[in-house]
């Protein structure tokens, strides 16, 4: 089992930055492939970011170089930089965790994450 709690989200102008948190307990996180993705209101949630436990990252198209992943396996946290954040990334980020099985377009797939936190409010507004 892991849990996984996010931190970080919050209100901020369009432009602006935020950095989202998520602490993973349970299991030997440095195994663990990371993911963040995000769900709008009427929407399907979205993949924004993953990574590996060796740092190897993945990103939706949308994202553009806006944002970054990044980990600090001492910590068991996964962080999300979001800059120049437009309207339409306001949505809930979910941080997920699995397994790594060594297959890259796994780690796109919502399905293929066992593990979810809570989720975290990201609002930008114009």
């Amino acid at each position: 089992q892991v849990q996984l709690v996010e931190s970080g989200g919050g209100l901020v102008q369009a432009g602006g930055s935020l950095r989202l948190s998520c602490v993973a307990s349970g299991r030997t996180f440095s195994s663990v492939v990371m993911g963040w993705f995000r769900q709008a209101p009427g929407k399907e949630r979205e993949f924004v970011a993953a990574i590996r436990g060796g740092g190897t990252t993945y990103y939706g198209d949308f994202v553009k170089g806006r944002f970054t992943i990044s980990r600090d396996n001492a910590k068991n946290t996964v962080f999300l930089q979001m800059n120049s954040l437009k309207p339409e990334d306001t949505a809930v980020y979910h941080c997920a965790a699995s397994m790594d099985y060594y297959r890259s377009s796994l780690y796109y797939t919502a399905n293929h994450y066992p593990y979810w936190g809570q989720g975290t409010q990201v609002t930008v507004s114009t």
